[in-house]
Order: structure tokens, then C-alpha cells, then sequence
């Protein structure tokens, strides 16, 4: 969809949030802004994810988008929708969350890994994919999938870190998402809140001094 484009196409990097604790949720996601961070994931493993999704789009300025990801459920969408998701995520095409999204026109990006995943995923419309898990192949394995479906772009997810983002970049994937390597743990643990800034921000610097970003 032409809305999940343009999401991709002005926000490359997509943090990943997974059962952040409540209590934890504005100061972390704040830091992350203030790193430079604009697009956010919320995934629907998360207990209360649809009130976090409803918080954050309610605390965090109007240039960031919230998703909602790991929807594996018409349910799960309609529920993302009322807490207000910008747009949705699965882990895989799963054809009932692709006819749903489809027919209600909203941005959305299935998960593929196979060319059935990616030719399904195509025949309604997305054309913005989530490769997952992108380590479970070489990096060359976008250019593979990219031969047959040109028409198709890729964003990487699994294994992916703001360290090595700039190399699936440089190959061709339109964006990224980065989970539990996007900050380090004992920052997160201790509440180093301006630390986790600091280092978002200068890994940040580094790719758009590569014209990555």
C-alpha cells in the first residue's frame, strides 16, 4: 500500500518494543525520540499492548508513527485500529490479517520469507514486505527475492541492529526493525535515559553521515 511506502520511505528505522513495562513506557520511548527514533513497533506479544499503543500516540509528538506489530488476527487489527496504530505488522502472511487489511485499506506489512509468502503478499496490494527472520539467509537473499517480484521492497527484521543497519542499507532493503539490540540492556535496566539518547543519537549520526537516513 502506497501509505506503508511513504511510512518506510521517511522513517528507515523502525524501533521494536516488546514487553516494555508500563511504568518504563514514556521515559523509554521519550529517550528513544530524543535519539532521533520516529517509527515505532509496538508488538502484540506485549500484555496491554493495544494501551501502550493508545499511550504512546498520545505522549509522543506528531512526527512519530506507532504500529502495531505481531498482529496474527483479524481481531488483533481491529484492535490496534481503535488504540489508534498508525499501521501493522505480522511475522508472517497470514491471509486472513492480508484480506482483512486489504479490504479496509489499511497500511500494513506481512512477513515473508518464501516466494509464495511474497507472491500472496503481492496479489493484494503490498507491496512493502517484512523479510523475518532476515538472518535466516545471506543478505543477498533480498536481490534472490527481488528478481522475480521487482515490484516488491523489503525492510529487514531479525538479527538486525543499529550497528550492522548500515549494511542491509547499502542492499537494497527500503528500512530496518530493531528489537532488543536497539539499546543495551543494563542502560535499559539501570534507567540511564540520557545515556540511551546519546547512543541512539551517534549510531544514528553515523548513517546519515552515509547518506543511509
Amino acid at each position: 500500500m502506497d501509505i506503508m511506502k511513504a511510512i518506510v520511505s521517511k522513517h528507515k528505522i523502525i524501533a521494536i518494543l516488546r514487553n516494555v513495562p508500563e511504568k518504563e513506557l514514556q521515559a523509554y520511548t521519550e529517550s528513544l525520540y530524543e535519539g532521533g527514533i520516529r517509527a515505532f513497533e509496538v508488538s502484540f506479544t506485549t500484555e496491554h499492548a493495544r494501551d501502550q499503543i493508545y499511550f504512546m500516540k498520545r505522549t509522543l509528538p506528531g512526527d512519530s508513527v506507532v504500529g502495531a506489530g505481531t498482529v496474527l488476527t483479524e481481531r488483533e487489527v481491529r484492535e490496534a485500529e481503535e488504540a489508534g496504530a498508525d499501521f501493522m505488522l505480522s511475522p508472517s502472511a497470514c491471509q486472513e490479517v492480508i484480506a482483512y487489511c486489504a479490504k479496509q485499506e489499511i497500511a500494513y506489512m506481512p512477513g515473508i520469507l518464501t516466494p509464495s509468502d511474497v507472491g500472496l503478499s503481492l496479489s493484494y496490494g503490498f507491496h512493502v514486505l517484512k523479510l523475518f527472520p532476515a538472518n535466516a539467509f545471506s543478505i543477498g537473499y533480498r536481490n534472490s527475492l527481488r528478481g522475480p517480484f521487482p515490484q516488491a521492497d523489503f525492510v529487514a527484521v531479525g538479527g538486525v541492529s543499529l550497528k550492522n543497519a548500515a549494511e542491509y542499507l547499502k542492499n537494497g532493503f527500503a528500512g530496518v526493525g530493531i528489537g532488543s539490540s536497539l539499546v543495551k540492556e543494563e542502560l535499559f535496566l539501570q534507567k540511564k535515559w540520557k545515556l540511551i539518547t546519546t547512543d541512539i543519537k551517534g549510531q544514528l549520526d553515523v548513517l546519515k553521515k552515509e547518506g543511509l537516513l
